[in-house]
């Protein structure tokens, strides 16, 4: 493991189209480099396209469940206009201040892309008070460059088409990377990487894997994976906001950029299982290991629906930092990335005997 190979792995996971309820082509992915490099003891596909995994450990006492969410936030086509502009609703958060003239990627029903912008009045003919307020999302439009309600269907989009604010992968310096569907791409880059250190490395405890779908928008990939798999400990692996920019108090940033991976102590979804993390802190703290506390109560992950599985399973979450979340230009330092891939290895090797 190391950096290039982590950046290499982050623009592939990038640049795939994984909207929530649409992740096939993650999915897709995520089990062909499992498969193709031999990491684990079995996987497979869920029905509802949660990618699952067991790797086996020599006693399998304890079976550690690590989540990291496939899906990414997006749009959903909600009317075709006369015209062949595209009416959207949401798939997921969006701060709608962000929108208005971003490039959009769609999805057609036969699989071809379509590229497109999003608009709605124009400036010049708008008000002053107009142009003091935030745009409503109803009030916005997609334009894909066709001109008819009858041209949009011949392409194959309608209805439930799909897509999402799109922007290339590029390299910042200081060993920092920008790109879309970071959150929560970025975990699913920590939990192959953590399989690959794994490979060829004995550890008692038995380690699930569930690549899960949907946790923008309710969480639902987690809670049959978890059902299905039956932990007794859990993990999410997640991406989160590195607030550390101006304008913000240092009471109120939750995590730093380039302090390593950042332990929840407690969300709006979960209060951290102590024992847990205390089996987080001390094998890093043995290992050497850079890591932050994330300032609670911000923010919610699939370990909420997780530690309600079945008759309960002790979890936590650990985050990638990452500035400008829930945006096409996501920005995180690869870094902190390599960190958490040895935090999430060292947890599960447990060489603090915790």
């Amino acid at each position: 493991m190391n950096i290039e190979s982590i950046k290499e792995l982050q623009q592939k996971l990038s640049s795939i189209l994984g909207v929530s309820g649409h992740e096939e082509e993650v999915s897709n992915f995520i089990l062909e480099e499992i498969e193709k490099r031999d990491l684990v003891d079995k996987v497979w596909i869920d029905p509802l396209g949660n990618v699952l995994a067991i790797k086996e450990g020599t006693t399998g006492k304890t079976r550690i469940l690590l989540d990291a969410h496939i899906d990414e936030i997006g749009f959903m086509i909600s009317h075709v206009t006369e015209k062949g502009f595209l009416r959207f609703v949401s798939i997921g958060g969006w701060d709608n201040r962000i929108l208005l003239g971003q490039s959009v990627i769609l999805k057609s029903g036969d699989g071809k892309l379509y590229n497109g912008i999003i608009g709605s009045k124009p400036p010049h003919l708008t008000t002053i008070e107009e142009r003091k307020k935030v745009v409503d999302m109803e009030n916005m439009y997609i334009d894909i460059g066709l001109s008819s309600y009858d041209e949009v269907i011949e392409n194959n989009i309608n209805i439930g088409t799909v897509g999402t604010l799109f922007s290339p992968f590029i390299e910042f310096p200081n060993g920092m990377v920008r790109g879309k569907a970071f959150d929560d791409r970025s975990a699913c880059n920590v939990l192959l990487h953590t399989l690959m250190l794994l490979k060829e490395k004995e550890h008692s405890d038995t380690v699930l894997f569930n690549f899960a779908v949907q946790e923008e928008t309710g969480g639902q990939g987690a809670i049959t994976g978890a059902y299905n798999l039956k932990p007794t400990m859990a993990l999410a692996i997640e991406n989160t906001t590195a607030a550390d920019v101006p304008g913000i108090s240092k009471d109120k940033i939750p995590v730093y950029i380039g302090q390593g991976p950042a332990i929840t102590v407690a969300d709006r979804s979960i209060i951290s299982n102590p024992k847990v993390n205390r089996r987080l802190i001390k094998n890093a703290e043995q290992e050497n290991i850079l890591y932050q506390f994330k300032k609670p109560r911000y923010g919610s992950t699939d370990a909420g629906k997780i530690q309600i599985t079945r008759g309960g399973v002790p979890s936590s979450v650990v985050s990638v930092p990452c500035r400008y979340i829930h945006s096409p230009t996501s920005l995180l330092k690869l870094e902190d990335i390599l960190e958490t891939v040895r935090l999430i290895e060292a947890f599960i090797r447990n060489p603090a005997n915790i």
